[in-house]
């Protein structure tokens, strides 16, 4: 048998704590791991997984009772939701360019349950985020992330030491992309539908006896529907580049 002092048992548990509450808060802020349909098991089972993996890898980490472990808890923490926050803000993007084309076309009214939200979510915002989940597994996206959360490991080690203010500032502009990209792509739909509610303006007050809400809205939501079937297809290549753009600043 092989003597194990106390003192290896708890380096060694430090060794692999920390970097296990760093993954962890990446897998629950993921925006495909961290959905509610993939079962808690499932996710502390792959955190352990990737910490096997990673852990040995690090320098020596500073043991669980050091004098700053709440602040050291508190950085594994941030930065691991910081870098699933990151993705989830190309995909609530995506969700938006949907609402605000469903909100034109009348079929804000369209939703269903959400699981995720515990609540009703709009059809056509839910149909974008499954695109984007797709283009996201295409591109292996999930493996990208995971290389950042690596990466992480070199660039922010484990210490007492918070990020610093550069990298929350880029975190903070990129949240305010997500209005941008979304109206980017939901612009060809929403130009579509201006120039139809103009037609239809224009038709109503030269026929003012014509019924608004029984022409507009089979008008507007044919119209929609057209502009979507022509969209789709060309869809991936807008989607890929803002699932990029989100792993870069990931990686940032």
């Amino acid at each position: 048998m092989f003597p194990v002092q106390p003192g290896e048992l708890q380096s060694l548990a430090a060794q692999y704590f920390w970097p296990f509450v760093r993954v962890l808060a990446l897998v629950a802020a993921a925006p495909v791991l961290g959905h509610r349909a993939v079962p808690a098991r499932l996710k502390v089972g792959l955190a352990l997984l990737l910490t096997a993996l990673v852990a040995p890898l690090l320098p020596p980490s500073p043991p669980l009772d050091a004098p700053g472990a709440l602040l050291l808890l508190a950085q594994q923490l941030l930065v691991g939701i910081a870098l699933g926050i990151v993705m989830q803000v190309a995909f609530a993007a995506t969700a938006l360019a949907g609402d605000a084309i469903g909100l034109q076309m009348g079929l804000s009214f369209a939703t269903f349950v959400d699981p995720q939200h515990s609540g009703q979510t709009p059809m056509l915002g839910t149909f974008f985020v499954l695109l984007a989940t797709l283009v996201f597994f295409a591109i292996d996206g999930h493996l990208v992330l995971l290389a950042a959360l690596v990466e992480s490991f070199a660039h922010l080690p484990v210490s007492a030491e918070l990020p610093a203010a550069s990298s929350w500032r880029t975190l903070v502009g990129w949240g305010g992309e997500l209005f941008r990209i979304g109206l980017h792509l939901a612009l060809p739909v929403l130009a579509a539908m201006l120039a139809t509610n103009i037609a239809l303006g224009v038709l109503m007050r030269a026929a003012p006896q014509l019924n608004l809400f029984a022409v507009g809205f089979p008008i507007a939501l044919v119209v929609g529907l057209a502009m979507l079937a022509l969209l789709v297809p060309y869809l991936g290549a807008p989607l890929q580049d803002v699932l990029e753009q989100g792993l870069r600043a990931a990686m940032r």
